[in-house]
């Protein structure tokens, strides 16, 4: 490297017109160079949310982070590890891939598995949310709902149904579902006592309950000239409390 040296020696003025030129390209490039405020950030990540509620984070973690784990590794091509976190009523499974992975093949895979892991959970258990993660997807804006004579309710009803449905259809928007609020529900009290009385557990009044949650055709009826479509309607969203 000395020969760099002694060239500089002898050649003072030819480095410093390199100096300059080099101050001159790095100013050029810095103001031509694009900037993006949210650069696409590709990261092979599959983040898996189960939900249960009511069951405890030791529960969640033996009987569904776990059966998912092991499905995942199995039958999930290009895994390089997993992560896990387990919370009351909610589990967390980070999926990471190689970067060479195709990621759309990965979701298809993932999504296909917990499918068939569904069916050994306990009963009752919902399809995962199955999310791509992105460092790009970060919020850009949040809305608060408040309405004069408006109560949780119908506040959570209108965000749901309403603006929602609405932001969804802006190109390149994701849009969460809303948090806050009361979602409509039916609640059944049980009198333990009564129902031990009977012979009874409170699985055979979950039973009960969804076997009359139905919505059945009933054929029509005639009513002069019309024929009208009759339904029976019996559908109730119920949780046991």
């Amino acid at each position: 490297m000395m020969w760099i040296v002694r060239l500089a020696l002898r050649r003072p003025y030819t480095f410093v017109v390199f100096a300059f030129l080099i101050l001159i390209l790095g100013v050029f490039c810095i103001e031509s160079m694009p900037v993006d405020i949210f650069p696409n950030i590709d990261i092979p990540v599959v983040t898996v949310v189960w939900n249960y509620n009511g069951l405890s984070a030791e529960q969640v973690a033996d009987r569904i982070v776990a059966n998912s784990e092991r499905g995942f590794t199995t039958t999930v091509n290009d895994l390089e590890h997993i992560e896990s976190q387990s919370f009351v009523g909610v589990g967390i499974i980070k999926l990471f891939f190689q970067p060479h992975v195709n990621i759309a093949d990965a979701v298809a895979q993932v999504a296909a598995i917990a499918q068939v892991t569904l069916r050994q959970l306990p009963p009752g258990a919902n399809p995962p949310f199955i999310i791509q993660y992105n460092a790009s997807s970060v919020p850009i804006l949040q809305l608060g709902l408040s309405g004069q004579g408006l109560n949780e309710q119908q506040l959570n009803d209108l965000a749901t149904n309403s603006i929602r449905v609405q932001l969804s259809t802006i190109e390149g928007a994701q849009t969460p579902n809303p948090y806050g609020g009361k979602s409509r529900q039916v609640e059944v009290d049980i009198d333990l006592a009564a129902l031990q009385a009977k012979g009874l557990s409170p699985s055979d009044v979950v039973s009960a309950i969804g076997n009359q949650n139905i919505i059945a055709p009933s054929g029509t009826i005639k009513i002069d000239k019309f024929e009208y479509q009759v339904e029976t309607n019996s559908s109730r969203r119920c949780w046991l409390c």
